[in-house]
């Protein structure tokens, strides 16, 4: 699903790169629209999808083989769930925003393009996003910190073969958050400021902004780093 997610992004940075080395306004309007929609799917499917392999750590700490949300079934329904969710929203922003764009001669930045219903749609996708990407982020700390304080625990207790599943766990978790809070956490400070202070940015602002979305879509590269640690089969495949 990280895969997807990625690819996805891929055939949408063109048209982004087209926006700033552009100034048509028809190619404005394609990037706020459908490059803007396929940037943030790719972000968020990526945030959740981080969030749900983190969970599945929750079995060395608990029995849950029982559980029906630890199940192969139930893992394929919340992935098919979280691709309908996103590709709702992405596909509702986009066809709001081609059928109510604003014409303008200004069209360097998206906001120029939009009227109140989609501002206030915009504004409610960044609530659900901010809302996602916390709920993650904390996710994230907690089962590393837990997954931490469990190995100390077995360590001080001499139990060497005990932790060896626990060391590469903490591991695996290491590089998720890394992998997490380089991508992601600067951009969603950063936006943050910038939605709060929407029509009253500088210029430089507007630069800073789009530094982090150059950050954020570092995870493209940043992924396969996660699959060498946590995917035994990509290791097998490439001989790792």
């Amino acid at each position: 699903h990280l895969t997807i997610a990625d690819l996805l992004l891929c055939f949408s940075l063109p048209v982004r790169i087209m926006h700033h080395a552009s100034s048509s306004f028809t190619i404005s309007l394609l990037s706020c629209s459908v490059g803007t929609s396929v940037l943030y799917l790719n972000m968020f499917a990526s945030i959740l999808f981080m969030g749900f392999i983190a969970a599945n750590y929750m079995k060395i700490f608990h029995s849950l083989e029982t559980n029906f949300l630890m199940t192969t079934k139930a893992s394929h329904i919340i992935s098919v769930t979280v691709w309908f969710v996103l590709l709702a929203i992405a596909t509702s922003y986009t066809i709001l925003m081609l059928m109510t764009y604003e014409a303008t001669q200004y069209h360097r930045t998206c906001e120029h393009f939009m009227n109140k219903r989609v501002k206030t749609l915009y504004l409610a996708i960044h609530t659900f996003a901010a809302i996602s990407f916390l709920s993650v982020l904390f996710s994230l700390i907690f089962f590393y910190c837990k997954t931490f304080h469990r190995l100390r625990k077995i360590q001080q207790r001499q139990l060497g073969s005990s932790s060896t599943k626990l060391v590469k766990s903490c591991r695996n978790m290491s590089v998720l958050v890394i992998v997490f809070c380089f991508c992601f956490v600067p951009y969603h400070v950063v936006r943050f400021l910038y939605v709060l202070l929407q029509g009253h940015c500088s210029q430089v602002f507007y630069y800073i902004k789009e530094t982090a979305v150059l950050i954020s879509v570092c995870n493209i590269c940043l992924d396969p780093v996660i699959y060498v640690f946590l995917c035994k089969d990509f290791r097998t495949k490439f001989n790792l």
